[in-house]
């Protein structure tokens, strides 16, 4: 079943029980019904269309957080247009690759909207024609970076967002009589595949936030009254300054602190629910899977573990010697279900070399206890994960490598409490370094800049001249 089908069920239950089109978003203090949330989108879809987009065709959405985010997402839905959200930190040297490469019939960024928004409001709002659609279509493009620094994209199908978001809605029971307060951007599919999903089919009632701001949550909180929120290790680091009487009132209302995207200490989860009275529940997911694994919402969330597999995805640990691992012994986590994304967009041989006989092999390494909990311990890359952002260090080491006074350099993680993990670089230098960390900051993405850049006269090496990357960390 596609998405639109999915998403008309909500759209034609649209009225309560006394006849009235009530609110499902609020945005920017304004609030809007489905009735409006669909004909905005009807709208949209028919001014891309007069663009010359049809099915098939790529849409690349260069925005924060807003409606016309959500407008866009649902105007390619309904019509079969490819959508590709794009990181809002990403600069010319990131956004060049993936325009390449998608080749997009149009590209939406903020110069551009309030043209398309001109030409969306002359249209009518009215529903649109049926498309073929196949729930086997890929619905959105998600661009996820591999090892080796070069960006694919993921084709991620109607159905593997539909199976995550009802995965989703009946494990963590969300029901319509909830309120998502959504503050992970949602050009990443923490916040697109589970948040906005699970809220049109659930139809739930959420409030979008351009950003999450630790400044302003309180209010946003004790305004709103969320009974459900989505978030990041790095934002509950944040939480956890809420002063005590706040806290204790803010878990009075809610029902479930979701958390993923990073590993979340086991610390940090013990001191929220000591201060705001709730357990954080912690799962597992990817770009590439969306959800497939999560702690429990009835039993025990298990600090360190991020749980169970969720319905209909299967999970096994591969050691290796290349053997099935035994209960608590540990290998890479592979993956089989409804789930797991189509393949890489024209990286034919990517997607050969990421499954074995239908098994997605995901590159992270864990264990399962004999109770069934999984954990994971590392992962088979050096991928760093800040602040819920994937970040593989070879695109800053190329990087760098390319300034004139380098002569070497290697970026590791580095545990940080607010962001989980930071990248540091250790260089070798043929010269001093001029404003080096400017020039990072103007072509890389802000969370890919070295936190630090560390002299070293060589870097260790292996008889095979590889780098030993574990010699460069610091002790925690």
């Amino acid at each position: 079943m596609n998405l639109r089908n999915w998403f008309n069920g909500t759209f034609a239950s649209k009225l309560d029980f006394a006849g009235r089109d009530f609110a499902g978003l609020e945005w920017a203090g304004a609030k809007y019904t489905f009735g409006e949330i669909d004909a905005r989108s009807n709208r949209m879809a028919r001014a891309l269309a007069a663009r010359g987009l049809a099915k098939g065709d790529r849409l690349c959405v260069y925005l924060a957080n807003c409606i016309e985010f959500i407008d866009l997402y649902l105007a390619s839905v309904k019509t079969g247009i490819i959508f590709v959200p794009v990181n809002i930190l990403y600069r010319d040297r990131e956004m060049s690759h993936i325009l390449s490469d998608a080749e997009p019939k149009l590209l939406v960024t903020a110069k551009e909207l309030p043209e398309l928004l001109a030409e969306a409001a002359t249209q009518s709002g009215e529903a649109l024609p049926e498309v073929a659609l196949d729930d086997d279509d890929a619905a959105a493009l998600v661009y996820t970076s591999g090892t080796t620094g070069v960006s694919k994209g993921a084709m991620l199908t109607h159905r593997n967002f539909a199976v995550n978001a009802t995965n989703l809605i009946s494990t963590w029971k969300i029901t319509d009589a909830d309120r998502l307060l959504l503050a992970p951007p949602l050009f990443h599919v923490h916040a697109l595949g589970n948040g906005l999903h699970a809220w049109l089919i659930a139809r739930c009632h959420m409030r979008l936030l351009e950003r999450f701001d630790h400044n302003t949550a309180l209010q946003q909180f004790q305004g709103f009254q969320p009974t459900l929120f989505f978030g990041v290790p790095a934002m509950y680091v944040r939480l956890l300054e809420t002063p005590p009487d706040a806290a204790k009132a803010i878990g009075k209302g809610m029902r479930l602190f979701v958390c993923g995207s990073a590993p979340l200490p086991a610390q940090i989860l013990e001191e929220f629910r000591s201060l705001f009275g709730h357990t954080i529940l912690e799962r597992y997911g990817m770009t590439e899977t969306l959800m497939n694994i999560s702690n429990p919402y009835d039993g025990e969330r298990r600090p360190g573990s991020v749980g169970l597999p969720l319905p209909n995805v299967e999970v096994k640990i591969i050691t290796p010697e290349g053997k099935v691992a035994a209960d608590g012994e540990t290998g890479e986590l592979w993956l089989r279900g409804p789930n797991i994304f189509k393949g890489y967009w024209k990286r034919e041989d990517a997607t050969q070399a990421a499954f074995v006989d239908g098994w997605f092999k995901t590159g992270d390494i864990g264990s399962r206890a004999a109770d069934g909990y999984y954990t994971l311990s590392g992962r088979r890359s050096d991928l760093i994960i800040s602040g819920g952002f994937n970040i593989y260090p070879r695109e800053i080491e190329e990087f760098l490598m390319e300034q004139p006074e380098v002569e070497e350099a290697a970026v590791v993680a580095e545990q940080d409490r607010v962001r989980g993990e930071v990248p540091v670089a250790y260089v070798v230098w043929k010269a001093e370094p001029v404003q080096l960390e400017q020039r990072c900051r103007e072509k890389l993405a802000s969370f890919k800049v070295p936190r630090r850049f560390e002299t070293i006269d060589k870097l260790p090496r292996n008889a095979l001249g590889k780098v030993q990357k574990h010699l460069l960390v610091r002790p925690s």
